[in-house]
This record gives structure tokens, C-alpha cells and sequence, in this order.
């Protein structure tokens, strides 16, 4: 190779360098946020139920604040390299959405779609060639979201909380179902989704004990 060839191949291995650092930069600031809303979040499991929605409360300015880092992010991203990048930041995405999620189950007992995260968490369509939210990163949040709800299932009971388990129940076999009809060929996507069983099965393990003890009433099962 000339000496031409040679210095363009390493202006191009440093502006590389230079991008992922830039990239590395971003996601950990993203990385904080996502920590500092799962640790608020965990302290579901030992909140009494009429002060959850208060706990929301606090959550939601940095889930919103999220915003600021896809900006960062498709800024930073160049045209048509979404692909090339998206694994740096796929973890954080992820755990960005279970926490969108979790609030609007808590907060009214929906499941939180995928238009809306993309509203949430401020990611603009014209990105599409550099920053976007791939349906697989979505489908891993809702499956951490019931991962969290079968734990917190069991929680609620402690809680005196004993109609949670049955709304609980009502609601992941619903998600369950729906995910049934997907053709998942993701390897990593399909495993998770094969251990939500696990999940049901402690769920209604709960579900039973509750209502063989008669502790929530009957029509609760029925509704979500």
C-alpha cells in the first residue's frame, strides 16, 4: 500500500475511534439514568399500594429526561449507520423500556406500546437511518416487565396487597398470549420468552394461595 492508502485507512480507524468514544459517552450517561430509575422502581416491592403512584411520580422526570440522550445519540450516529452502532446501546434501550413500561402498568394497567415508548423517550421517525427503536429491543422490555411483575406478585401479598397477584395474573397471560402468535426468530428473544412460563407458574402460584384462603375477591380475577 501506498503511503496515500495508508493515511487515509487510518484517518478512518481514528474517526471511528473517535465516534465510539463519543457513543460510549452518551450511553453512560444513559446507563445512570436506567440505574437510578430501576433502584426507585424496585422499592415497589416494599411500598404500601396507595403510595405507588407517588413513587411513579419521582421516576418519570428521568424517564423523560431520557430524551435528551436519543437526541445526543442520532446527532452523534452518521446517516445510514444505525446498525453498524445500535449493540453499544441496545442494553440501556432495553432497560429504558421495562422502566416505561412498569410505570404505565402501575400507573393504569396497560400495556405500554411501542409508538409510545418512541413518544416517551422522544425517538423521531426521521431518524430511522441512525437511531430507532427495533421491535426486538422493545419485546426484551416487556418481557423484563413481567419478570418484575411475577416478583412483585409475590411481594404484594406481604404487602396485604392480595388483589395484585390476580390483576397481575390477568395481565401476563394476556402478554403471554400475544407473544404465542409472534414468530420469534431471534434466539436470545425466544429463550426469554420460553422462561416467561416460569413466571406464569409463580404467579399462579400466588393466584391460588390467595384465592384458596379467600383473601381477595372473586370478581377481581376476572378483571384487569
Amino acid at each position: 500500500m501506498d503511503s496515500a492508502t495508508l493515511d487515509q485507512l487510518n484517518e478512518l480507524l481514528d474517526s471511528d475511534v473517535t465516534l465510539r468514544e463519543k457513543i460510549k459517552d452518551e450511553v453512560a450517561e444513559l446507563d445512570k439514568k436506567t440505574r437510578i430509575m430501576a433502584g426507585t422502581l424496585n422499592k415497589i416491592h416494599s411500598t404500601p399500594p396507595d403510595l405507588i403512584l407517588n413513587l411513579l411520580d419521582v421516576v418519570r422526570p428521568t424517564i423523560t429526561s431520557c430524551r435528551d440522550n436519543m437526541v445526543n445519540l442520532a446527532a452523534i450516529i452518521p446517516p445510514n449507520q444505525f446498525w453498524r452502532w445500535k449493540d453499544m446501546w441496545s442494553n440501556s434501550l432495553r432497560a429504558s423500556i421495562f422502566s416505561a413500561a412498569l410505570v404505565e402498568y402501575l400507573s393504569n394497567r396497560t400495556l405500554i406500546t411501542l409508538p409510545q415508548v418512541c413518544e416517551i423517550l422522544g425517538i423521531d421517525d426521521s431518524w430511522k437511518d441512525r437511531l430507532t427503536l427495533p421491535v426486538e429491543d422493545y419485546l426484551h422490555g416487556i418481557i423484563s416487565l413481567v419478570n418484575e411483575l411475577s416478583r412483585l406478585a409475590i411481594n404484594s401479598v406481604t404487602m396485604g396487597n392480595f388483589e395484585e397477584p390476580l390483576k397481575i395474573s390477568v395481565f401476563v397471560k394476556d402478554i403471554f398470549a400475544g407473544f404465542s402468535m409472534l414468530n420469534l426468530k431471534n434466539d436470545l428473544l425466544r429463550r426469554r420468552f420460553d422462561s416467561l412460563k416460569y413466571d406464569i407458574k409463580k404467579i399462579e402460584e400466588v393466584v391460588y394461595d390467595v384465592s384458596l384462603r379467600k383473601l381477595a375477591p372473586t370478581s377481581t380475577s376476572t378483571t384487569s
